[in-house]
Parts: structure tokens; sequence; C-alpha cells
């Protein structure tokens, strides 16, 4: 056996003729593909070419669960023009058609994650084959990062799995197992991990000699499973016909449109370079996927979504405190509360970090409805095959529920998450602390109440924190964890581990009304509740909102978290802030007409209808005495609520509840869909400019009043000329 290392790709020439590639990026704990490898490939085609005794090629990772991640984002961060990402990209072309060229079989033997250029290098073999392991997941996830994916994707992958399949894989970026890819024909075979190798050697071995699968070349593969249904046949019409291909390709396009509102220019991209690989040709689609890759790299949507990404890992390796600090042991974990909140707590907690969970209720009827939400989470997954009705038993089994405090003297960590009530809340602290140990730690979920004043009273305050999460758990990202003065280092580092596990992005905040979230979207809801005040119609400031990239407006935000609940919180952060966080009188008005939002079918919109696309209640302008005036654009609707949103999280750094602008954008983004194409608050400041940010909030200050007086951190960095980054 010869063997040849390189620093990421290792060959090894077997006896029988295999040449064994191996990638393993040395120093990380994934493989990701960067332009100085490429010599290293070519040095590996020119050794494999000019030895007679290779018959195949077997393409494997040494990593334990990743074949090959992706591109380097670094390393695209550092290009510094168009022509510098061109240069990439078409390397990258130019290899993976050297891979289809080699005069013989190359197999990719998969275990782990194979996203991006990893899926992309894969396509460019003869045949794939992945592992039936759960690390095993295939996807083109460049969107996520106003990209396209860069290295042949938009053209191999249709010519894969067909152009509608592509596209919906393309333009979500979303993750597939390796049954599904199997399925749609992404991978060949799946195998048991134990056989990967066995398995990549006989297939290589077998494909000597056989015509290799030429993807490059203008022709679909026809899956059998078309030709038995109707739908399979019109599907099949639409994608091997030019007049059918502009069917997909403008319903494709018009569902981008209406989604991104035309924020993010990436998935029109990957519409284009596919439309013109399929009209004009492989060639023709590569050149075009590099020219939209290239400006795609250089554009501020690409770099404020990979200043995300990039803050997002910085907070995985983020402990939540300063040196080394020992987690406390977790193996069970109480839950106080079974309403949506503290089920949804529940499942993430048993589902994603292993946990065995005890959730207490009131009654029966509580801890049935909680047990009840999490299962119905489970029938989800059954239903969509990623879980079996054993597995799902067996991981159900892990949530039990009581009415008392038997079985929580063994939890490390008790969660409350009952109704919003001061005193309530110190209550669930005097029960925990007579019925478990002095040392467990007591998380409140609330979402405006100081921890502090929670904690007064508490025996032991060291131990008492807040974890607010975000409705609803199972699919919100984000975990804001309030630390008061007295909580301790330990129990700090361990609820942000314990966050991790849970499947979490973790923010830390100091203590103070509203925490960070709940404080910065109480401004931006009144904002529009002054709008609504002035006349502009409710569903043209929804929609203002939207269209500046919010996934929802603040109106129907009202209406969805509950009218009810927004008054409630308001006076508690009005006394604290004072006039600049009075809410409008109207929201006043609407309680007191009994209209809660959704929840009673009584809010801003009309939920008694059978329409789908709900429509305003026009009778709440007769209650208010407001006549809907149109003339306000867009643009001044959004950008008043947005900055709004902007000042409070800059008082929010200002005043150390926030302890870095990474935090805050992070915590807007993930928690409150502030648009990410703006990079979050503060890299929306320093976009803009803390002196143009400045001389809006001055302008909105003289015809709107006294709640735009900008922050004094903006107003010093405005004259010093400083960013936040």
């Amino acid at each position: 056996m010869i063997k040849k290392n390189q620093s990421a790709f290792s060959l090894q020439i077997s006896d029988n003729g295999i040449a064994w590639v191996t990638l393993d990026v040395k120093g990380e704990s994934q493989n990701t593909l960067r332009a100085e490898f490429a010599s290293e490939f070519e040095a590996i085609f020119a050794t494999i070419n000019a030895d007679k005794s290779v018959k195949a090629m077997v393409i494997i990772s040494a990593k334990e669960k990743c074949f090959v991640a992706g591109a380097d984002i670094n390393m695209l961060q550092d290009l510094k023009t168009e022509d510098d990402v061109l240069a990439v990209a078409n390397t990258g072309h130019e290899i993976f058609a050297k891979m289809e060229q080699l005069d013989m079989p190359i197999v990719a033997a998969i275990n782990g994650s194979c996203f991006g250029g990893g899926l992309e290098l894969a396509m460019a073999c003869s045949y794939r084959i992945s592992t039936d392991d759960a690390s095993s997941r295939f996807g083109l996830p460049e969107v996520q990062l106003g990209l396209l994916p860069g290295g042949g994707g938009t053209q191999r992958l249709p010519r894969l799995i067909g152009i509608a399949s592509s596209l919906d894989l393309m333009l979500t970026g979303k993750q597939l197992i390796a049954k599904k890819a199997k399925s749609l024909g992404v991978i060949d075979e799946v195998v048991a991990k134990a056989n990967l190798r066995k398995v990549a050697e006989k297939m290589a071995l077998k494909l000597v000699g056989k015509d290799k699968r030429v993807t490059s070349e203008l022709k679909l593969k026809i899956q059998p499973n078309l030709l038995m249904s109707v739908a399979g046949l019109q599907k099949l019409a639409l994608e091997t016909t030019r007049a059918g291909r502009k069917i997909i390709f403008d319903k494709a396009l018009d569902a981008v449109n209406k989604k991104t509102m035309g924020n993010y220019p990436s998935p029109e991209k990957i519409i284009n370079a596919v439309q013109v690989g399929m009209n004009q040709g492989f060639e023709a689609g590569l050149k075009e996927e590099a020219k939209g890759f290239a400006e795609l790299v250089m554009s501020p949507v690409a770099k404020q979504l990979m200043n995300i990404f990039f803050a997002s890992n910085e907070l995985k390796k983020d402990s939540g405190v300063v040196g080394d600090v020992e987690c406390m042991p977790i193996n069970r974990v109480g839950i106080l509360g079974g309403g949506l909140m503290g089920a949804g707590i529940a499942y993430v907690t048993a589902e994603k970090a292993k946990y065995k969970v005890r959730i207490k209720d009131q009654d029966t009827k509580g801890v049935n409805h909680a047990l009840k939400y999490c299962w119905d989470l489970y029938k989800k997954r059954i239903k969509r095959k990623q879980l079996t009705v054993t597995e799902a038993n067996k991981r159900f089994s892990h949530i039990t529920g009581t009415t008392d405090y038997q079985g929580f003297k063994r939890c490390e960590i008790v969660i409350e998450a009952v109704f919003e009530s001061l005193e309530l809340k110190q209550q669930m602290i005097k029960d925990i602390e007579e019925n478990c140990g002095d040392s467990v730690i007591f998380a409140s979920n609330t979402s405006s109440i100081p921890i502090t004043k929670i904690a007064k009273g508490s025996k032991h305050p060291e131990n008492v924190i807040g974890l607010h999460y975000f409705s609803p758990v199972d699919k919100m990202p984000l975990l804001e964890i309030i630390i008061t003065d007295k909580t301790s280092p330990e129990v700090i580092a361990t609820c942000v581990a314990f966050g991790k596990k849970q499947g979490k992005t973790v923010i830390v905040v100091k203590d103070g009304t509203g925490f960070y979230t709940s404080r910065i979207v109480a401004p931006f809801v009144n904002e529009a509740g002054h709008l609504v005040s002035e006349g502009v119609p409710i569903d043209k400031i929804d929609n203002a909102l939207k269209k500046a990239g919010y996934p929802v407006g603040p109106i129907t935000l009202l209406d969805e978290v509950g009218i009810d609940v927004g008054t409630k919180i308001a006076p508690i952060l009005a006394d604290e802030f004072g006039d600049r966080m009075l809410p409008p009188p109207l929201f006043s008005k609407l309680a007191g007409d009994n209209r809660k939002g959704r929840k009673n079918k009584r809010g801003f919109y009309d939920y008694n209808g059978k329409n789908i696309k709900k429509s305003v209640d026009q009778s709440i302008y007769t209650l208010l005495g407001v006549t809907p005036d149109n003339q306000m654009d867009d643009e001044q609707i959004a950008e008043r609520c947005i900055l709004q949103m902007v000042n409070e999280s800059v008082l929010c750094l200002q005043e150390g509840i926030l302890s870095s602008p990474r935090d805050g954008d992070i915590g807007a983004i993930f928690g409150l869909g502030f648009p990410p194409f703006l990079g979050g608050p503060f890299r929306y400041v320093d976009s803009l400019g803390a002196k143009t940010v400045v001389e809006k909030m001055l302008a909105f200050k003289e015809t709107c009043g006294e709640r735009f007086e900008p922050a004094k951190m903006l107003v010093d960095m405005a004259s010093k000329e400083e960013t936040f980054y």
C-alpha cells in the first residue's frame, strides 16, 4: 500500500487498485474547503493519474461526524473584490470538472454533515454512499448566508433530482437526513456506519469499466416513480420542456419575491443560475453561477448574514463567565407550570438536552395539557418519519407529570413558567427551597419582572437566575439568561451550558426591568400604536414592517402575544423608564373593550371569518375615534418603529444590561425577528452611521415628541464618528 500525506488530504493506494483520499483539516473539528487546498487536490490527481495500478477512487473523511461542512466562510470574508471571488469559484469548477473527467469511478463515502461545497464535491463523484448515522445530513444552505451554491451546485443538483426538488433545497437551505436524501436521489445508497468503507470499496471496484454518471450533460435523471402517477407525468412534462421549465421558474420567482420582499437577492440569483443552465447548457450555467456568487459575496446583505454566522459561532464557545468555572451536574429538571411555555421547555429539555423532566401543575388537567402538547410534537416527528413510534415513546417516557412536589427532590434545576405575577413567583421559590436540596438552581421564565425582585426573600439568591424562552419554545432559537449581582458564576455557567444542550443560542444579560428583549420590543410596539392613533391604517403598518424585513408586523405581534399581556407589562416599563415608555392610550381602550387578540378572537384583526388571510376589524377605528389615512409612506412607518427598537438597544448597552453589541444583535434577530439582512440594531447603526441615526431621531423628535430623544451613547459616537464594531 502506497501512502502520500498532504495538509488536508491523505492518499493511500491499496493493493486492489483503489485510491483512498481522506479529508482531514488539521486542528479543526470540521472539514471546510479553502482556496489553498486546490493545489493539494491537483497534486493528488497527478499522483493518481501517474499510477497505472489505480482503478478507482474513494473520497472519505477522517472526522467523526463531518464529511465536509462547506466552504470556509472566513476565506470568503477575506476576499476583497468580485474578481477574487470569481477566481475561487472558477478554480472549484475546474477541480470538480477534472474529477468528472478522470478515467475511473469516484465514490464519495459519507459519514456526518455534507453541506455546501461538501455536497458539491460529492455530486462531482460517480456514486454517493452515506451512513445511516443521525449526523449524516445533506443540504446546500448557502442561501441562509445570502449566497448561492458556488461549486456547481446550481447545475449538478437539478440534473440529479429535478428542477423543482433542487430549487426547494437551494431556496430554503433545508437539511436532509440520509434516508430522505436517497429517496430524492441526492445520494445512491445508505449503509450502516460500520460497513461504510467495505461497501464503498466494493462499489468502487464494481463501477470499474462501467459508464460514469455524467451529470454535466443536460439530461435530467428520470426517477421511475415519476412514471407511476398523473402528477409524476405532469412534473416530468414540466421539467423536460423549455415551456414547462419556464412555468416552474416563474412560480419559484413569484414565491421568492413574496417571501423576501426584495430584501434578499440570493434566491433570485439561484433561480437564474439554474434557469440559464437548463436552457443554455451546463457550462453557461456554471458561468452564471460564478458571476452570481461573486456579486453576492461582495453584497452588503451577505456580509451582514456572515457577521451573524460568526457571532452565533462565537456564542457557542462563550461560557457566560470569565475564567474556567466548573458546571454543576444536571440529571433531572423540574418544570413549574404546564402551559405552552412550560410544556415547550419540557419538550426541548427532554428531546434535545436528553434530561429527565418532571412537570408540576396545580391540577391534573394542567399536567395532561403539558403532556399532550409534548406528545403532539413527537407525533409530528413520527408523521414526518423522523422517528418511529417506538423511538418516540421511549423519548416521551422521560417526561412525567405531578400535581405536588413528588420527584422534585432529585432535580438539580427547576424552571418556573407560571403566571406573570411577582407574588406567585416568589411563592414558587419558597416551595422549591422547602421541597428540594439547598443547591438546586431556581430559574424564572419571566419576560419582564426583575430577577432581583423574584429572588427577594430567597435563602439562596446565588442560585436564582432568569431563563427567558421565546414561544414556541421548540422553534424559537434564542434563550436570554438574566443574571443578578448575586447569581453565582457556577450557576451562570451551568445554565449557559444547559441552554446550549437544549439547542438554543444563548445570550447573558444583566438584570433589570424588561431585561433586553422585552425592553426593546416595547417601544417598537408602542410606536406602532402611536401610528394607529395618528390614523395610519393597521394593515399598512404591519405590511410596512414586513416589507422592511420583520417576519410579522408589530400590530399582529401584539394580537398574537395578547393585548392584555401588553397592557400589563407596559406600566411596569413606564414606571421604570419614564415617559418614553408610556404606551399610547388606545391600548387601554382596547383592553377595556375586552380585546385580547387572537386568544379571544377580538383584537386589531377579525378572527371570526373563514378567510385564511385575516383582515382588520374595522370596528376598531370607531372604538378609537380614528379615521384611517393612507398618506404616510411605508419607509417612514418602518423607520419610526425600527429606530425606537435601535435606540432602546443602545440604551441597554449604555446601562450595562448588555455586555456587547454582538449579544444585542443576536438577541434582537433570534428573539424578536429584527431583519437579519440589516445585521441587528448595532450593525444597523454602523451601516447608516451614528450621525445619520441621530439626525433621523432628532427629526422625529421635532414631530413626534421626546420619546425620540437619542441615547447619549449614540450622540457621543456621532460626534466622534465611532462605530460599534
